[in-house]
């Protein structure tokens, strides 16, 4: 049976692509939530004013890969010290946030949060957000998948590609 997970970490084809390498996600799409405003687009968002963050929706088998598991590559892959910014990514569109499913994600999003803040792996406190998901909105089919269909774009060379790279060398025994 599939499970779902909704993360923001930044710009969504970076964690579009990451996770989509990972053995036992079967679905990965990149949409906006958190906001007021529904059936936003991509400039609507990119304005900061619609409250949404760029996320991507995650259906995975639990049996497979944990739900814990897919957070702690999640916290690996992007900085979660960093407020409503991922490098030169600014906004609370790029907000740190997990957006959970059910009550029993919400207490392992905490757990592995705390966890990881104990190990104070990035010397700074971390400022992502556990919040319910109110509702989900996809992107615009273009951004589906982007970092696959736009290798050599310049933001994909120099962010995405790091990211994937990142999550080759610290997750290798997960990729499918």
């Amino acid at each position: 049976m599939s499970e779902q997970a909704t993360l923001g970490g930044g710009c969504f084809w970076c964690l579009d692509a990451v996770f989509r390498r990972l053995r036992g996600v079967s679905r990965v799409v990149s949409g906006y939530a958190g906001g007021h405003t529904e059936q936003p687009s991509y400039e609507q968002v990119c304005t900061g004013r619609t409250g949404h963050a760029e996320v991507v929706q995650i259906d995975f088998d639990p049996q497979t890969i944990s739900y814990a598991d897919l957070l702690r590559i999640f916290f690996t892959i992007h900085d979660p010290t960093t407020l409503n910014r991922q490098g030169h990514d600014v906004g609370t569109q790029y907000r740190s946030v997990i957006f959970t499913h059910d009550e029993a994600q919400a207490v392992t999003a905490a757990a592995v949060r705390d966890e990881l803040a104990a190990a104070d792996l990035w010397g700074a406190p971390l400022v992502t957000e556990i919040l319910p998901l109110p509702a989900f909105y996809p992107a615009e089919e273009y951004h589906q998948d982007y970092f696959a269909k736009n290798p050599a774009a310049g933001y994909c060379q120099a962010v995405v590609a790091p990211k994937v790279a990142k999550l080759r060398a610290h997750f290798a025994d997960r990729l499918a």
